[in-house]
């Protein structure tokens, strides 16, 4: 019974997300910034610059998701901006909201676990909200939406989507 119920599974081309369960949110030394779909030209220096962090969503010693966050008191709309208030958020000591600005996965699944485990670590950190600072695209429009985000901002280069904490 299981053995044709796992067939019958495999056929309706059904995913196995138990995986999942077993994932860690990792925070990365270094990433290939190529990879990024939505950023590639921010370099790694960059990213690791005032206090900005990356984090992985590692399972089985290969990281499935990547996401790198800056950490400001305002929501940016331009990378600019994004890099004005992370250096001065950070000579303040005052950061109060995440940016997420870039995301992206390797396995079906793993942009909701990372997106799910950010959350997680803005609740526990006592951070008041975690936007994004995404393109205008219809992937990433459909991503936020799909993952409870509202839509907070449209600007001229970049959409802001918030999640509720």
């Amino acid at each position: 019974m299981v053995a044709s119920l796992l067939k019958w599974f495999q056929k309706k081309n059904f995913v196995d997300f138990s995986w999942l369960k077993k994932a860690e949110f990792i925070e990365l030394d270094e990433i290939d910034v190529s990879e990024d779909p939505v950023r590639p030209e921010l370099d790694l220096a960059w990213r690791k610059s005032f206090d900005r962090k990356i984090y992985g969503l590692k399972h089985n010693d290969s990281i499935q998701a990547i996401m790198c966050l800056a950490f400001t008191n305002d929501v940016p709309h331009t990378v600019r901006e994004l890099d004005l208030m992370s250096k001065v958020t950070k000579y303040e000591e005052n950061a109060d909201t995440i940016i997420a600005y870039t995301v992206w996965s390797r396995k079906k699944g793993a942009g909701q676990k990372i997106m799910e485990e950010a959350l997680s670590f803005a609740k526990s950190n006592g951070y008041k909200r975690i936007v994004t600072l995404s393109p205008l695209t219809p992937m990433a429009t459909h991503y936020h939406i799909r993952n409870g985000a509202k839509l907070l901002g449209l600007n001229p280069t970049t959409q802001n989507f918030e999640y509720s904490l």
